[in-house]
């Protein structure tokens, strides 16, 4: 892959991510012209800047973080089934956060959320790299993802049943279905510094995911320190997905689909995937979003319900075509 065509396919996906921005911005049950964006007098200018563009925000960030931990999930264990969502990662997030909503600590402090979905995450990270040594296996890996997600759904169930009041209930299961509907600037100034610490961390683990395509002696032998990056990966994995979770609830298949669509355009070097993989989780979310606002039903379709109805299918393909491959 040459530097011209990375560089054409990194200045495409920008140009994409800025139109969607601004059809996100405009785009819902009530469309907003270009003569309500300077107008303060127009009620749609209230619409604009106070509800959607926190929520445009949000879901640059979501996708660009999620893409990005997906890309560095795989090139790490070197299994293009890694992701935060398909692994487990996100749902023992969301049992983090469904715990401090059960206990009513969430409503004290919305940081409380955020802290307990990232130590939720970062267990799970972990319990997922303990996998991937050199005796680790697809199908090792994608049966410790089943475990994690089988034990999170069973917390989260007994949370739902143990629940004291109908509300309880239904704000979790909301929170399970993900969506970007009436977020605020409160939640990006939450989730956003969070997310992009923890994409920098993911940036730092660039050179150790190339050498260790060729392996963990190889690695080593480049002067990779293998402890401090699966540590860098682990935080960073642990803050992007945990971050997300925190403020829209599980958004699953954006790490998977991402970087697939991407390795044709930009290469398979996994360190370089890194940053294409977050302009097009950004952009993928970012469409997303924008049409499950414009679904023709009473209500908003959540977005964890159509990435998950998109990426079902996908996972379903992908694992098809490995089968072929493996035959």
């Amino acid at each position: 892959m040459s530097v011209r065509h990375r560089r054409l396919a990194l200045a495409v996906l920008a140009l994409l991510i800025g139109l969607l921005a601004l059809a996100s911005l405009a785009a819902g049950r009530v469309w907003a012209p270009l003569s309500a964006w300077s107008d303060p007098d127009d009620p749609r200018w209230a619409i604009i800047f106070e509800l959607r563009l926190p929520r445009t925000v949000l879901a640059v960030f979501v996708g660009g973080s999620l893409g990005m931990a997906g890309a560095a999930m795989q090139g790490y264990t070197r299994n293009p089934l890694a992701d935060p969502g398909a692994l487990g990662v996100s749902s023992t997030a969301a049992l983090g956060a469904v715990l401090t909503l059960y206990l009513g600590a969430g409503a004290q402090a919305s940081w409380v959320i955020a802290v307990a979905a990232m130590g939720g995450a970062l267990l799970a990270v972990f319990f997922l790299l303990a996998l991937s040594g050199a005796a680790s296996s697809i199908v090792t890996f994608v049966l410790a993802g089943v475990i994690l997600q089988t034990v999170a759904a069973a917390g989260v169930a007994l949370a739902l049943s143990l629940a004291p009041n109908p509300w309880a209930v239904n704000e979790i299961i909301d929170w399970l279905m993900g969506s970007l509907a009436d977020r605020s600037v409160a939640d990006v100034a939450l989730a956003a510094p969070l997310m992009a610490v923890g994409c920098a961390l993911l940036l730092l683990t660039g050179r150790g995911l190339d050498a260790l395509t060729l392996g963990e002696d190889g690695a080593r032998s480049l002067g990779v320190d293998l402890t401090r990056l699966r540590w860098a990966l682990a935080l960073g994995v642990a803050l992007t997905a945990g971050a997300s979770v925190a403020v829209t609830g599980v958004i699953s298949f954006v790490g998977l689909i991402v970087p697939h669509l991407l390795r044709p355009l930009v290469g398979s070097r996994p360190g370089g995937l890194l940053i294409p993989s977050a302009l097009g989780g950004a952009a993928l979310v970012l469409a997303a979003d924008i049409l499950v606002r414009l679904t023709p039903a009473a209500g908003e379709v959540k977005l964890g319900v159509a990435m998950a109805i998109l990426g079902g299918p996908f996972f379903f393909a992908l694992l098809l075509s490995m089968r072929r491959r493996l035959a």
